[in-house]
């Protein structure tokens, strides 16, 4: 009867341990997907803002591959560019 004691006991703390392993483990794995979790909906931001600006961009190049007005105004703006009869006049903040 002792011996058949000692090995309920030596099962019962066996059962304990893989319990308490089984737990720290899902724990540990739960932390991790949480952590995914949040790494995913950052990068789903990040893509949509992405996406947006891209489409932004091709909207601008569409305009220039297809408005001369659109292309002239850019010009005109980003390289200083002037037609031969106008002056530029450059103010400093």
């Amino acid at each position: 009867m002792n011996s058949r004691r000692v090995i309920l006991s030596l099962y019962l703390l066996l059962f304990a341990g893989l319990g308490v392993t089984g737990t720290y483990l899902f724990m540990d794995a739960h932390a991790e997907y949480s952590r995914l979790e949040q790494v995913e909906r950052l990068n789903r931001t990040r893509l949509a803002e992405v996406q947006e600006r891209l489409r932004s961009q091709e909207k601008v190049l569409e305009r220039l591959r297809s408005d001369p007005a659109f292309v002239d105004r850019v010009i005109r703006k980003k390289l200083g560019y002037a037609k031969p009869d106008e002056f530029i006049f450059r103010f400093e903040d």
